[in-house]
């Protein structure tokens, strides 16, 4: 028999085919040649590229494997800094992808490679890019196999050979037979890998790697080699590959600590909290902190403490933080389902069905599911509707949890939850009790309260200077806030609860008033004054207001102008006057494009400066930020702490960070002395908020005593005894 004897199809896709069983395991059976190209280099790639292996070998046949390295920041880095230190850099990365073995089956596939490498039946070789001094990844993902006959099947696509996108991802591959008027096709492919094989390809680069070799056989050959494997893990007779059985051996995903990870003490202590309270309870840890990896843990935890019999809710604000989980679920031995419009798995919502229903019939290793999604993803009819079937016990855990405080998300809360964990730097929602008192009476108490300050004492984050940059109101500036806050006294209402609360229309007004202060013209100057120190270095962060800039005599009222955004303004400034290289990073960029933006500036010889919205207010890591350009005049906590934690994360070679915040003014402190009693009571709330955000900054900046010195000016020349928060409606309004 050869390959004509077998049913191709053209195509082969993750969510309809198991394509290890319908097509390499069969083709693999009745070749001698397989050459293939996989993208990154890991064992989990060796563990996968052996399905099917053990017939082909036995068939006196042989393996030709090319493989990238994933190369860290810190490699390019290595790399940039002597060309003579390439190879090593690259071989390093490539050693630590070796990992130990999950299962048995992982074990069995690994020691069988080992002996094929030994016997020189498996070859692999290392290859990456190069042009022009700039290192990159050789990711093609093709293939050629050939059987005895001469008969060749030929193939590429979206995968790559590794768990994660057979069982994660939304996958497919193109087939090509050399018998079926395809010749050319499968030569074109053919003549692609001989030449990268034999590196004569342009710009790519090979290395014939003997260590790499070795380790893998010192490493995984502890027995001869098992031939029988494919029929076992398959639970098959003969190679047939009839059956409908998974591609994984799924009694091993319940959730597992990884190997070689540990907890920090308070990491640990916050979980044995939290088991104390009957597994419900909140992680108020400042950003940076490890909620992610302590969240994780926490679940590893309840779900062996209740036999795996466990059905998780995980939900994110945002897509990309969705994916920034997945990343780290999947470390814990967990087979995430991943729940949103764009989501990797097209079919989640049959998945997510599937594992609902067969939990509740109790399917044997189907005990425990995981499903993640973002917030939008969770309010949605048919998630609720999934979640209300579920019967087992069930654990709702929420990351950035003080959104839910908002009443769209409070009122799916539900009750039927018997495990509850909540995750936030920043869980007291700004100026709004009731929505608070929701959040602690649901999910209980704090299990641990990990303070920033705490976090830089610890050495958990990065200690920052702090300069305070003052801006004041341009004349019309000044006089459309007075105008706007004087109607704004003529809506205060009284609310429900007796206090007074602004109506719709003050609300409104507050809106233009807001914009006011974060676009004030004033800002774009300082900027470009305050960054020329720096217009040479990089890993920079400009944070604009999520707000619109103006022009020469446009009218501040008027909210659906056509304004110019400040982020736009900023990006002119930065990129065309100045030189420097910058980019936005907003919500605009999907998560690719933002992945290869947090690449970019993290080497920083391409892009100097991020400017950046809302967007990074949550869960985006981008540890490599040095310095950083505050222009959002936010008086909310959630927003400001979450901004400066973005900016303190730890970094090698990053010894402190740098935060300059724009301190927007009515009148600049040497002009107050001219100024009525009155004229100065209008003043009263905008300098006491801003100087709220001022202070927190402050209080625990290396540079402490120079900041101060510069609030405490501000503070004597309006009069400012306390810097309690003031609210819109609170406001004393005096004309």
């Amino acid at each position: 028999m050869n390959f004509q004897d077998l049913e191709i199809k053209k195509e082969y896709r993750s969510l309809l085919d198991n394509i290890a069983r319908d097509f390499y395991l069969p083709l693999l059976s009745k070749a001698t040649l397989y050459q293939r190209a996989v993208g990154f280099f890991s064992s989990s790639v060796l563990i996968e590229i052996s399905k099917g292996i053990a017939t082909l070998a036995q068939n006196g046949g042989h393996i030709q494997l090319v493989a990238s390295p994933y190369l860290s920041d810190d490699d390019i880095i290595a790399i940039k800094n002597g060309y003579e230190l390439r190879d090593q850099v690259v071989k390093s990365a490539v050693l630590r992808e070796l990992h130990t073995p999950v299962t048995k089956f992982d074990s069995a596939r690994l020691n069988l490679l080992a002996n094929l490498i030994a016997d020189g039946v498996l070859d692999i070789k290392i290859a990456f890019t190069e042009d022009e001094d700039k290192m990159g990844m050789y990711h093609e993902k093709m293939g050629i196999i050939t059987d005895v006959d001469g008969n060749r099947v030929a193939f590429s696509g979206s995968m790559n050979e590794s768990a994660t996108a057979m069982t994660l991802n939304y996958e497919t591959i193109d087939v090509y037979c050399s018998w079926k008027g395809e010749e050319e096709r499968v030569k074109a492919k053919e003549n692609a890998f001989a030449s990268i094989w034999g590196n004569s390809e342009p710009n790519i680069n090979i290395i014939d790697f003997p260590e790499l070799k070795q380790e893998i056989i010192d490493r995984y050959k502890t027995s001869k080699p098992d031939f029988d494997i494919d029929k076992k893990e398959f639970e098959q007779d003969d190679l047939s590959f009839g059956t409908t059985t998974d591609f994984f051996d799924f009694s091993n995903r319940y959730p597992k600590m990884p190997e070689g990870f540990k907890l920090h003490d308070y990491q640990e202590q916050a979980i044995i909290s939290w088991k104390e309270k009957g597994f419900r309870g909140i992680f108020d840890m400042a950003t940076g902190t490890g909620k992610t990896l302590t969240g994780l843990g926490a679940l590893t935890t309840l779900s062996q403490a209740v036999d795996n019999k466990l059905a998780v809710i995980i939900v994110c604000p945002y897509q990309h933080l969705v994916e920034q989980w997945v990343e780290d679920i999947v470390k814990f031995n967990i087979q995430p389902i991943i729940g949103y419009s764009s989501s990797s798995q097209k079919d989640w919502k049959k998945r997510l069905e599937n594992a609902v229903r067969d939990q509740k019939l109790k399917v044997r290793n189907k005990e425990f599911f995981c499903f993640i999604c973002t917030n939008a993803t969770y309010t949605s009819e048919f998630v609720q509707k999934q979640i209300f079937k579920i019967k087992s016990d069930i654990l709702l855990m929420v990351d950035e949890a003080h959104n839910f405080g908002a009443p769209y998300l409070s009122c799916l809360l539900h009750e039927f939850y018997t495990y509850r964990l909540a995750l936030s730097a920043t869980i007291d929602r700004h100026n709004d009790e009731e929505g608070t008192e929701k959040l602690f009476s649901f999910f209980g108490d704090k299990c641990i309260e990990y303070s920033l300050d705490r976090a830089i004492k610890e050495k958990k984050l990065t200690p920052y200077k702090y300069y305070p940059v003052i801006i004041t109101f341009t004349d019309e500036e000044l006089e459309t806030y007075n105008n706007l806050t004087y109607e704004m006294g003529k809506c205060i209402i009284k609310g429900q609860n007796g206090k007074n609360k602004l109506s719709p229309r003050g609300e409104k007004l507050a809106l233009q008033r807001s914009r006011i202060v974060a676009g004030a013209k004033g800002k774009l100057a300082a900027l470009e004054e305050t960054i020329q120190p720096y217009l040479h270095d990089k890993h920079i962060l400009v944070y604009c207001g999520a707000t619109k800039g103006l022009e020469e005599n446009q009218d501040y009222t008027s909210v659906d102008s056509e304004d110019i955004r400040q982020i736009d303004e900023v990006t002119d400034l930065l990129g065309n006057k100045l030189k420097m290289d910058v980019s936005q990073f907003t919500s605009k960029e999907d998560i690719e494009e933002r992945e290869v933006l947090k690449r970019e500036f993290s080497i920083g010889d391409t892009l100097q400066v991020l400017i950046a919205i809302k967007c990074l207010d949550e869960g985006v890591n981008i540890p490599k930020i040095k310095t950083a350009f505050i222009l959002a005049s936010t008086t909310n906590p959630k927003e400001y702490i979450q901004r400066r934690g973005r900016v303190l994360r730890l970094a090698k070679g990053k010894e402190y960070a740098e935060i300059y915040d724009f301190i927007t003014l009515p009148y600049a402190p040497e002009d107050t002395l001219s100024l009525t009693e009155t004229q100065l009571k209008r003043c009263t709330t905008l300098v006491k908020n801003e100087l709220n955000r001022a202070t927190e900054f402050s209080r625990i900046a290396i540079n402490m005593v120079e900041s101060e010195s510069i609030l405490d000016e501000i503070k004597d020349a309006y009069g400012i005894q306390s810097l309690d928060y003031v609210s819109q409606e609170e406001e004393n309004y005096e004309w």
